[in-house]
């Protein structure tokens, strides 16, 4: 799930992974940090669910998955998606 607030020239974007997601670690990579999976690791919350809250750029569109335990790939259902050059989807946020 993806949450947006804000205005203006940046927007706050919040990340979430599905509640109950076996994992050791999580973290959200896209075009917005050169898909490098050391850049925005997610915590953990109250409610088992892994997420972080990004600024992202206003009047973009970005490309993102979810990388967990440094090698599961997950897209998010409730957002859009597009075809990637491996043969598979990315997620597709519009800001």
């Amino acid at each position: 799930m993806v949450q947006e607030q804000g205005q203006a020239k940046t927007q706050s974007v919040t990340f979430i992974l599905p509640e109950g997601l076996e994992a050791e670690s999580a973290s959200v990579v896209g075009d917005f940090n050169n898909w490098n999976p050391q850049a925005h690791p997610m915590l953990k919350d109250s409610d088992g669910r892994w997420q972080i809250s990004i600024e992202l750029e206003t009047g973009k569109e970005y490309q993102f998955r979810y990388l967990v335990n440094g090698q599961d790939w997950y897209n998010d259902s409730q957002c859009e998606c597009c075809r990637n050059p491996y043969g598979g989807e990315n997620n597709l946020l519009r800001l």
